[in-house]
């Protein structure tokens, strides 16, 4: 090649070669730094969609989860009140069987009836003042737990529990309603009656407690399904986004020492010229 005043051409090669070197090695570093493959929309764009569709699969994913949980909470709430309700009631039949004997007085049969009356308002207070996150366990309206991995529309589910009312004036299963409102334990025969409408309201709750029980089970399946979705589909986007290691530290070598060549080849180049000088003197 001839030699030039005008251009250097070896110095604008040497020049381009170790800009590209430097491009190489500033994204090994990157790599390296963040643990990431892709760290703009250049490094691989369509990588970069596909990652960004599953974190936003995995983050619907893990709020659903905690939807279910908060969801067990509320179904696990109406369960410990029921089984307040169940030991309330089974205290309504010692006192039913006692006022249905006839060795007791009149006087005693009062103070049982008394005892069944407040049986009776501790049932309604739990019915209404048992509360989750402020919104009341014991309602008629069916509680909805929205699950989703905001891929689709068609992805999106929900499961709905209804747990129902409860008061003395209706404890209700499976279309069955008890009330106890009426009943009162001040002579044998109406301890008897009651004693039927009481062993009746046992059975009412204990099939209320099996439909939350159902619910809490169903909630938990889903949660178990969803954490293994979310681990799943963090593996497949980890397999997409991070970086090989290994190999971004060989990389890492093997640029360095191109760049510090380059940087000497850079400098032989432009010193090169220096040599038609000493033709002129």
């Amino acid at each position: 090649m001839a030699i030039s005043l005008l251009n250097n051409v070896s110095a604008l090669e040497a020049q381009n070669e170790l800009n590209v070197t430097q491009t190489n090695l500033q994204k090994t570093l990157f790599q390296l730094s963040s643990g990431s493959r892709i760290n703009s929309g250049a490094d691989d764009a369509a990588g970069l969609a596909i990652a960004n569709g599953l974190q936003a699969n995995v983050t619907a994913l893990n709020q659903s989860a905690s939807n279910a949980n908060d969801g067990v909470g509320a179904l696990q709430v109406s369960d410990g009140a029921l089984a307040q309700v169940t030991t309330l009631l089974n205290r309504a039949v010692t006192l039913a069987t006692e006022s249905a004997n006839g060795t007791v007085s009149d006087a005693q049969r009062t103070a049982i009836n008394a005892e069944f009356t407040q049986i009776k308002a501790e049932i309604d207070r739990i019915g209404s003042s048992t509360t989750f996150n402020g919104t009341s366990v014991f309602t008629s309206n069916a509680t909805n737990i929205f699950l989703s991995d905001a891929s689709s529309t068609a992805a999106n589910s929900t499961i709905s529990v209804t747990v129902g009312t409860l008061a003395s004036t209706g404890i209700g299963y499976n279309g069955t309603t008890v009330n106890l409102s009426s009943d009162d334990l001040s002579s044998s025969g109406t301890a008897t009656t009651a004693l039927n409408d009481i062993n009746s309201a046992i059975s009412n709750v204990a099939g209320l407690r099996g439909t939350i029980g159902a619910g809490i089970n169903r909630l938990q399946s889903a949660v178990n399904v969803i954490n293994s979705q979310v681990q799943n589909l963090t593996a497949a986007q980890d397999q997409i986004t991070a970086a090989n290691i290994p190999q971004q530290v060989t990389n890492l070598s093997e640029f360095s020492i191109l760049n510090q060549s380059g940087i000497s080849a850079l400098a032989q180049a432009n010193s090169a010229q220096q040599s038609i000088l000493k033709l002129l003197q």
